[in-house]
């Protein structure tokens, strides 16, 4: 899937107008366009450490890392080199959200370090709603990843090189704060874990600095890989604000004051939820976009509104709020954005997962049992279970995770084979798009006497 930038790009035809704005943004440096047919592979380039800016435009990358010596590992370290741990246990990877962390510039000797930075970044991610309110349905696993030298390429400057597993490296692209990776090898580790659907990479390191690759993988599926310093924490803001972009498919909402050729948007409306077109009155009349939000208060600050500027242009495109996470690092996702994310969620996780096997036919000593994920939040969101035989619903059993095949007996008396099912809803206030449909599950079992 392409990204939110190449959208709005092709839908103009200016994509080769990136170098120039890369080139004054601030601590930036002249990158190449980004054209479809170029070599490498876009990334997001961070704002500026001593910015607000969440990002500060585009460019291509190599795929491969930056050259370095060969790793000459001993027998040990290549033993402990991909070795898996399940740092978050929330569930079958079938059902969950699978985050996949691998560390680079980590020795042998460094890899407790490692797994404590990894669950660190966890939890600075599980800071930020709706990440607080759903991490229930989040794996995370760690992959050791052993480097022959610590630390990453071009930490402190641009001429350190060191050998480490992912050939990270600061100065990509001669831009100081672009922290890149040879995504061969990262995604060689990543599929060691058992499922991926989001890759982080963590440097060792506490320059400040991050990319987001945000192509989904065609080979391992997982949404996109981010990249941030381990010992940096406004990098991993950074990291935040690029699962805006994999998970979420958000638009960035910043844009580049005194660029011409980004002065005003004049193409098609983007596809984007979090970008538009539209001013309020027109999104309003015709039902478009965020539409359910205007006027709502945003936990970022302010009324959900038409603000313009945002998708990198100064007119002419429209965002929902004034400064969100994806316009400004240390804020919150606006409301829509927070509806985008809960989507994003969902796609890869169900509400409602089976604890007995549903493969054999249940009968008069068993129990059909579910789990549900626990819900964090405190926003009024509803949690609905519910049971059915043959389709009726059994009221009794309501908002219970198991139930007794013996409980059934009086709706069992012909002894066919019926169908039992478990449906569990999240009733969420912070979802109002109807497509947005998979906050229901069911799983189901045959029973009898």
């Amino acid at each position: 899937m392409r990204s939110a930038r190449r959208r709005v790009m092709a839908a103009v035809g200016v994509a080769a107008a990136v170098a120039a704005v890369l080139a004054a943004a601030p601590g930036g440096a002249a990158a190449d366009p980004a054209t479809p047919g170029s070599a490498g592979v876009e990334v997001e380039i961070p704002g500026p450490e001593h910015g607000t800016a969440a990002g500060s435009g585009h460019t291509r990358v190599p795929q491969e890392g930056r050259d370095q010596p060969p790793s000459r590992l001993s027998a040990a370290e290549e033993a402990a080199d991909g070795e898996v741990t399940k740092l978050v246990d929330n569930g079958s990877t079938a059902d969950r959200l699978d985050i996949v962390v691998v560390g680079d510039g980590y020795t042998a000797a460094e890899l407790a370090q490692f797994h404590t930075d990894a669950k660190e970044k966890w939890a600075e991610l599980a800071a930020v709603e709706p990440y607080t309110t759903y991490q229930g349905l989040f794996n995370v696993w760690a992959v050791d990843a052993v480097s022959n030298q610590s630390g990453v390429s071009g930490d402190p400057g641009p001429d350190v090189v060191r050998d480490t597993a992912l050939s990270s490296y600061f100065w990509c692209d001669d831009i100081e704060r672009l922290l890149c990776i040879d995504q061969d090898k990262v995604d060689g580790y990543v599929a060691k874990a058992p499922e991926a659907d989001l890759v982080l990479v963590l440097a060792n390191s506490a320059k400040y600095g991050g990319a987001g690759y945000n192509e989904p993988s065609e080979t391992l599926g997982y949404e996109g890989i981010s990249t941030a310093s381990a010992g940096n924490e406004k990098s991993g803001q950074v990291a935040i604000h690029e699962t805006g972009h994999s998970l979420g498919k958000l638009a960035d909402e910043y844009y580049y004051p005194g660029q011409p050729d980004y002065e005003e948007y004049t193409g098609a409306e983007p596809a984007d939820s979090n970008i538009s077109t539209l001013a309020a009155a027109d999104m309003s009349g015709q039902r478009a976009k965020w539409h359910r939000w205007l006027g709502e208060e945003s936990p970022d600050g302010g009324p959900v509104g038409t603000y313009e500027g945002g998708g990198y242009y100064v007119k002419g495109l429209y965002r929902p709020t004034d400064n969100s996470l994806m316009r400004s690092l240390d804020r919150p996702f606006n409301l829509p954005g927070v509806e985008a994310m809960i989507g994003g969620f969902y796609r890869h996780a169900r509400i409602v997962t089976a604890v007995t096997p549903t493969a054999r036919t249940l009968r008069l000593g068993d129990t059909a049992k579910a789990a549900v994920p626990r819900l964090t939040g405190a926003d009024g969101r509803q949690l609905r279970i519910r049971w059915y035989l043959d389709g009726k619903e059994l009221k009794p059993f309501a908002g219970r995770t198991q139930v007794r095949v013996s409980e059934l007996a009086l709706w069992l008396l012909d002894r066919r084979t019926h169908k039992l099912s478990v449906t569990a809803e999240d009733r969420t206030p912070s979802v109002r798009d109807p497509e947005i449909a998979a906050l229901k599950s069911t799983i189901s079992w045959k029973v009898r006497l």
